[in-house]
């Protein structure tokens, strides 16, 4: 009972931290992008990062270890499949930030500035995954109440 509890409140808590970093990455984006800016980019950037490590890190073990539901359940939910379709769009979506603000690190680093032409649309893309995120939260929610099991769930 108290693993279900800590997992379940972790993951919850990545939800804060991962919607509020993502938010706050397309607004650092949107702002000057000097050094203190791409500073608050990194920031953003980072704890999004660990929200994702949250997520998915609990969510495997919520799945795996049956500690709610049996995996038998999600697998057979399609709202679970439709939550994981969300999750990878957001994957697939920050593979071109990720990669970019790595390379602006270590310009930054370097000394070097950074062409920030994209910060725009990497801005937009943040905006788009925070979107998605509280798709996932409709998803899940739906899929605690049962909605998901085929006919009559």
């Amino acid at each position: 009972m108290l693993i279900r509890w800590i997992f379940a409140t972790l993951h919850l808590v990545g939800l804060g931290v991962g919607l509020g970093a993502v938010w706050a990455r397309a607004r650092a984006l949107r702002g000057p992008l000097d050094p203190a800016g791409l500073r608050r980019v990194f920031y953003a950037d980072g704890w999004w990062g660990a929200a994702a490590a949250i997520w998915i890190g609990t969510g495997l073990v919520r799945v795996i270890a049956g500690l709610e539901k049996s995996m038998e359940y999600y697998l057979q939910n399609h709202v679970f499949w439709g939550k994981m379709a969300l999750l990878l769009a957001i994957l697939v979506l920050e593979v071109s930030p990720m990669v970019t603000l790595a390379r602006w690190r270590v310009q930054l680093r370097r000394g070097e500035t950074p062409d920030t032409r994209l910060a725009g649309r990497f801005a937009s893309i943040s905006y788009l995954q925070a979107a998605l995120v509280l798709l996932m939260v409709l998803a899940a929610t739906a899929m605690a109440r049962g909605i998901g099991m085929g006919p009559g769930s």
